[in-house]
């Protein structure tokens, strides 16, 4: 029959993890941590929070097992223990935006309804091994740096209208950021389409082509 305490203890256990996810702000900071490791301060600024709840939240994440620290010097780096942790987040983002209307709607709200044209991971490997589309990589530099889709192009969404003529002529763009709920490729989309250049964004993002074991170079 088992021990109803002890089976009491497994569940409660569970639930602590779950707790720790029950917070936007840690999950905005998973959804960053994703794209490789942070510093506190730099996780601070990305997700607007202070210095001191960004802190707590990261004890939070870290003593439900989910992320680990670094030190350097007097900085404390933050990583996910592993794609796992990743795997966890995308798929507790896709339940919830297949199964709640609120989020569907927030999602909407946030990415905009643009009919842009998307392309899947096949089709982008595909079309870049054929010369076919330059991949712009859309993300901080920092991000970037830590992981990018093989020749692909760094230009951060914030300098992309000042180094459009870093782009070929008479090639088309696909720009792709950090996953499918990541707003970045959706605007540069829409930036490129204002200045003639066709353009497509990649269905999801670097969070997917991880998580899919797909070769990733950095610099």
């Amino acid at each position: 029959m088992g021990d109803p305490i002890a089976k009491a203890e497994l569940f409660d256990s569970l639930a602590r993890v779950g707790k720790a996810l029950g917070s936007g702000k840690r999950l905005e900071l998973l959804d960053l941590l994703a794209q490789g490791e942070r510093s506190v301060d730099a996780l601070a600024r990305a997700a607007h929070l202070g210095l001191t709840t960004c802190s707590a939240h990261l004890q939070t994440l870290r003593q439900a097992g989910l992320v680990a620290t670094r030190r350097d010097g007097t900085k404390i780096h933050y990583r996910l223990v592993g794609p796992d942790v990743a795997a966890l987040y995308a798929l507790l983002r896709d339940v919830a935006g297949a199964r709640s209307a609120e989020v569907a709607a927030a999602r909407d709200a946030y990415l905009g309804t643009d009919n842009s044209t998307a392309v899947d991971r096949e089709e982008l490997r595909r079309r870049l091994a054929a010369g076919e589309v330059v991949a712009v990589d859309v993300r901080p530099t920092e991000e970037y740096t830590a992981g990018h889709i093989p020749g692909a192009v760094s230009i951060p969404l914030d300098q992309l209208a000042d180094r459009l003529a870093d782009l070929p002529d008479g090639t088309d763009v696909v720009a792709y950021c950090r996953g499918a709920y990541c707003v970045l490729a959706h605007d540069a989309v829409r930036l490129l389409h204002t200045h003639g250049r066709r353009a497509a964004r990649l269905a999801d993002g670097m969070l997917e082509w991880r998580l899919a074991d797909l070769p990733v170079a950095t610099a």
